[in-house]
């Protein structure tokens, strides 16, 4: 009687084990079978939701099913990753992010979601780069070594306009400062559309602005192009030096964007939806959409994108705690 129980309960166990794997399996081989949501934690119009949106659409064809974005903005892009991060895992919601995945550890005292332990890599999507920029009717040191010479001999005299506290372009300006030494005054903004408008009125000297609010005005004569934060120079301004170039050893800012999905999410729905972006990116449609934003493709494996976020959370992490910076 013992022995046929044992039995009973190893054939019952063995089937209890193999329908535990079963969902994932069959979740990976019919996925996907309803639609997804992409998670912008942005308001919409920015470069972020204007990436996910065009890689969504044609993502969208391959994949068999629509990829609705949402926006979901607020505390720097926090709001957004919680929710993502409090998701299902299973491949129906997927969020874009910035530099802020990397930045926002070290610039907030403390978040309630772990940008490695609750998030899984599915690929680099862009970069957007930053330029250096300066109204032409202020007639401003408008050359890295004259703006250098400059800010040391009168220390804190110029001022820069970022979009906030934290942002890719504050950061690019605490980088400039920090490795040429120089002295200027951070002036934050609510956003890069104040912060724009406060340049172009002469408020304020300089900003590092991305390059898909600046070029306009680049394009209009209004702003003079000084310098890109990129390690190479860019395509759509070849005659712009990098900071590296013009003097400023050692600089580089990419602000770059990456999906990510809910950690513990199938392995083989992580490739699928790896694959349909890496696709997407490739196609000369998307390109050219892209490019008319200043964004330039990149597409990774998930191990590739692990290993920069990792890279880019230390980077940015020691300059945080150097320079003393706080979120708003």
């Amino acid at each position: 009687m013992r022995l046929l129980f044992l039995r009973a309960w190893a054939a019952c166990a063995c089937a209890l084990a193999t329908l535990a794997v079963l969902p994932s399996g069959a979740h990976a081989d019919t996925y996907p079978d309803h639609p997804i949501r992409w998670v912008v934690p942005f308001p919409a119009g920015g470069a972020m939701d204007n990436i996910a949106r065009t890689l969504g659409e044609e993502m969208s064809r391959s994949l068999g099913q629509s990829i609705v974005v949402e926006n979901r903005p607020g505390a720097g892009g926090n709001i957004g990753a919680e929710m993502v991060a409090r998701s299902p895992a299973d491949g129906y919601t997927l969020i874009i992010v910035a530099n802020g995945m990397a930045v926002n550890p070290s610039l907030y005292g403390r978040l309630s979601y772990d940008p490695v332990k609750d998030f899984a890599p599915v690929s680099l999507l862009a970069v957007v780069p930053n330029v250096l920029v300066t109204s032409k009717a202020k007639k401003l040191p408008a050359t890295v070594p004259d703006l250098i010479a400059a800010a040391r001999a009168t220390p804190d005299k110029y001022t820069y306009a970022s979009a906030g506290n934290g942002t890719s372009i504050h950061l690019a300006g605490e980088l400039f400062t920090s490795l040429t030494g120089v002295k200027m005054l951070h002036v934050p903004y609510k956003g890069s559309g104040p912060a724009m408008t406060d340049l172009l009125g002469g408020q304020v000297d300089y900003m590092f602005d991305s390059i898909t609010s600046a070029k306009p005005h680049i394009d209009s004569g209004k702003l003079t192009p000084i310098a890109v934060t990129t390690a190479k120079r860019l395509s759509t301004l070849p005659n712009v030096p990098t900071l590296a170039e013009a003097g400023v050893k050692g600089y580089d800012l990419s602000p770059w964007f990456a999906a990510f999905v809910p950690a513990k999410t199938p392995p083989a729905v992580v490739a699928r939806l790896n694959q349909a972006m890496v696709d997407a990116l490739a196609k000369p449609s998307v390109r050219t959409r892209l490019a008319a934003i200043g964004a330039e493709p990149i597409g990774s494996t998930p191990a590739q994108l692990g290993k920069h976020l990792a890279a880019e959370t230390d980077k940015w992490g020691k300059l945080i705690r150097e320079r003393g910076i706080r979120a708003d």
